[in-house]
């Protein structure tokens, strides 16, 4: 048991140190490409971060010609787990982060148009994703046509973001490093393959500190006999989720709100359309009780955040419901554990 605590101590420090390198290399991306804010948040580190989370239900699904129960729970889970933490847990911690710099009664400013994009787009893939979990299975070409409109979804929502950023860009919402490049003090450069290399850099240690702590909870989760399902749905989303939370901490502390939220809204939508469309394809997809209740908490955690996104200011305290309806998905799964 120390062993595993040990474990996840060590891989948490690694993974805090891969995120300081990863949101320092993109801050020089955004800026070298003049790109917005919203850009280098929803996408560049968004789909980045996403990297740990989306391998896990693939390896899972992808495990065997013929899926176990195991691995089918856990791909299942693992998908639909994801975007679940992001709308409610990630969201919260990022709020908590700067209660004592500006108070419940304080605001976090996203830039708004980015930041409806995002929760708009994720609410309707998400429907569309749930919607094909009652549609049966002898009506493949149905499945088949959802999954593909997900995928369509999510390249109309990028087209849309980065047709934005020149506009946003002259409207002084690009991306700027206040940092210089931590790599440039080894080879004395900031261009861009310098900075590539450090992003590449970045995302590697998340990889290898993210998986790292996976293996520790996994051990621990052992110990104390947790199930596939709760682990699939629970605990491996928090493990896979931490670099979003992580880099959009640290973003939102120095006030970088457009790029804090659009790292955890742009990481939604690319798990709320891409993934689902190959867990239509490649699993049975159904509507069992323990998923549905997730589904129904994502969706009233992102409509939330969509209310919040018609506004110019979203206030910090707003953000207390998105972890209450975390802590409500805990009660119930533990509940019916």
């Amino acid at each position: 048991m120390m062993s595993s605590i040990a474990e996840l101590f060590f891989s948490l420090v690694i993974i805090l140190i891969a995120a300081e390198i990863f949101t320092n290399a993109l801050e020089h991306l955004g800026q070298n490409l003049r790109l917005s804010q919203g850009v280098t948040g929803s996408i560049l580190a968004a789909v980045g971060t996403a990297l740990p989370e989306t391998i896990v239900p693939l390896l899972a699904i992808i495990s065997g010609p013929t899926l176990s129960s195991h691995s089918e729970e856990i791909g299942v889970g693992a998908i639909l787990g994801a975007p679940l933490m992001l709308s409610t847990l990630s969201v919260f911690l990022m709020g908590l982060a700067v209660i004592g710099k500006r108070g419940l009664g304080g605001y976090i400013s996203p830039e708004p148009g980015g930041f409806r994009r995002d929760t708009g787009f994720f609410l309707v893939a998400f429907i569309l994703a749930t919607l094909a979990m009652f549609i049966p299975h002898s009506m493949l070409l149905c499945r088949q046509g959802i999954s593909l409109m997900l995928v369509m979804l999510y390249f109309l929502y990028v087209y849309r973001t980065i047709k934005a950023s020149h506009h946003l860009v002259q409207e002084g919402t690009g991306t700027e490093a206040e940092r210089s490049l931590y790599l440039s003090r080894v080879v004395l450069s900031e261009n861009l393959p310098v900075i590539l290399l450090q992003v590449i850099m970045g995302i590697c240690i998340l990889l290898a500190g993210a998986f790292w702590f996976i293996s520790g909870v996994e051990s621990a989760s052992e110990y104390f006999g947790i199930s596939a399902l709760l682990l699939s749905l629970i605990i491996i989303p928090i493990a896979t989720e931490l670099p979003e939370k992580v880099n959009s901490i640290l973003w939102i502390r120095r006030g970088k709100d457009t790029l804090a939220v659009g790292n955890i809204t742009g990481a939604m939508v690319f798990q709320g359309t891409l993934l689902p469309a190959i867990g239509i394809m490649l699993t049975p997809w159904e509507p069992r009780t323990e998923v549905l209740t997730g589904i129904v908490i994502t969706l009233g955690a992102a409509l939330w955040l969509f209310c919040g996104a018609r506004k110019k200011k979203m206030p910090v305290a707003w953000l207390g419901l998105n972890g209450v309806l975390y802590i409500l998905y805990i009660c119930i799964s533990l509940y019916n554990r």
